[in-house]
């Protein structure tokens, strides 16, 4: 029997997961997302066009790959039926060819959920945890609740009555806030788009998954949002609704944690973070101002602004124990051509301490990052596609980066398209 291998995100998000994913796909027979909602926003780029998937697996570029959005990941009807009208027009459409299926199990956002992340988020005033305002949050507390609505449920002949019943839940919650609303057009968009994804095959993702591996066939689990956004292990409370490492994607899909296979750790050659929330090496200055607009740092589904600093070791090798990473990517290392020096924080000074690890209380005693600075390449990386071009300053950091992480890195992306990705070793 196969294994599945897992992919996600090593920083805070935005490491450039998608476009690794439509990389590898051709080498899978089924990817399958495990967590997390349509704030995700995977960027792919290819053949002078750029998609962006907020919902859907990135492997649906593929002709010969199967996509599973998994049990846990939660969907916006709305959002869904948006994102497959956009890829129908551009020529892509997975429903009609039978490239995508929804787990029964995964929860339903309600445009309730909507306002009451909203509502919760004007609350907090300077406090808010900087939530996307999809609606994520609100629908994983009334899935631990065990209040939700599921895609299964959408087929059932009292689903209607269920659906009012968390509706006047939640308008309940919602009059305890200064909060005004209008759900009249939300609403006839929620069940339009509902009645659309009834066409979309449902399956229990556990069984789906697992009749894969039996098969002998390939599967990548994909996951959404970064390990330091993990709700158990990240930076808490500034972290998003989910497990979004290597074990989500065990409870996300319904495969055993001995079907997991490699684990492929995806990072920034520096460091971003969109939201509230400690980030010990932000550089709020012009330097950072320049990583953000080389970079092109800006949301893909938000178009927020991302905070940006430089790479955080401590925080990667947390990531890569807590995933059991196997081989490492490296993504945006063209972002870092203009510099002569470029930093690496190695170590935190934290309560008058050295440490190489992430403390409990980053976010009350903010840590200060130990630097070390590393000559920088200055070559346009854009063009390199072959392993000989790389610059010998760029091998060098990269070389630092395996020694101090002690696992080996197998892809370098050096620009956004699918082609600007080298295979090291």
């Amino acid at each position: 029997m196969t294994q599945v291998d897992v992919l996600l995100g090593l920083q805070w998000g935005d490491e450039g997961k998608g476009k690794i994913v439509d990389v590898l796909s051709p080498q899978y027979d089924l990817i399958a997302r495990f967590q997390g909602g349509p704030n995700a926003g995977h960027t792919l780029e290819f053949d002078g066009k750029k998609f962006v998937l907020n919902t859907i697996p990135s492997g649906i570029f593929n002709e010969k790959t199967m996509n599973l959005i998994g049990n846990g990941v939660v969907i916006d009807p709305i959002i869904l039926k948006r994102e497959l009208d956009n890829l129908q027009k551009a020529g892509h459409d997975p429903v009609a060819k039978g490239k995508l299926v929804i787990a029964r199990k995964a929860h339903l956002i309600l445009p309730t959920h909507q306002l009451l992340d909203a509502a919760n988020e004007q609350k907090m005033g300077k406090d808010k945890i900087g939530s996307t305002l999809k609606g994520i949050g609100p629908t994983y507390m009334d899935k631990t609740g065990r209040n939700g609505l599921r895609v299964g449920d959408t087929t059932l002949p009292d689903f209607k009555e269920r659906y009012n019943k968390l509706v006047e839940k939640h308008k309940e919650i919602l009059s305890h806030y200064d909060f005004e609303y209008d759900l009249t057009e939300k609403e006839a968009a929620f069940f339009e788009a509902i009645d659309f994804i009834k066409n979309i095959p449902h399956v229990d993702s556990e069984h789906f998954v697992n009749g894969y591996l039996k098969e002998g066939k390939t599967v990548l689990a994909e996951g959404a949002q970064g390990t330091l956004l993990d709700v158990d292990f990240g930076s808490y409370p500034f972290v998003t609704s989910s497990n979004t490492t290597t074990a989500g994607a065990c409870t996300g899909l319904g495969i055993a944690p001995n079907k997991v296979g490699s684990v492929y750790g995806i990072f920034k050659a520096y460091c971003t973070r969109v939201g509230g929330g400690p980030f010990p090496t932000e550089l709020d200055d012009e330097v950072g101002e320049t990583l953000r607009q080389v970079g092109h740092e800006f949301g893909a589904t938000t178009g927020r602004a991302r905070r940006c600093g430089w790479i955080d070791l401590p925080a990667l090798k947390y990531a890569i124990m807590l995933n059991g990473v196997t081989e490492l990517i490296m993504m945006k290392a063209d972002v870092l051509d203009g510099f002569d020096t470029i930093y690496a924080c190695t170590h935190y000074e934290h309560n008058g301490e050295t440490i190489d690890y992430m403390p409990y209380d980053i976010i009350t005693v903010k840590p200060t990052p130990v630097l070390k600075a590393i000559d920088g390449w200055k070559t346009d990386v854009t063009k390199v596609s072959k392993i000989e071009e790389i610059p010998a300053k760029l091998s060098e950091y990269i070389a630092f980066l395996e020694k101090e992480l002690e696992v080996p890195v197998k892809y370098l992306s050096v620009g956004p398209d699918r082609v600007q990705t080298l295979i090291l070793n």
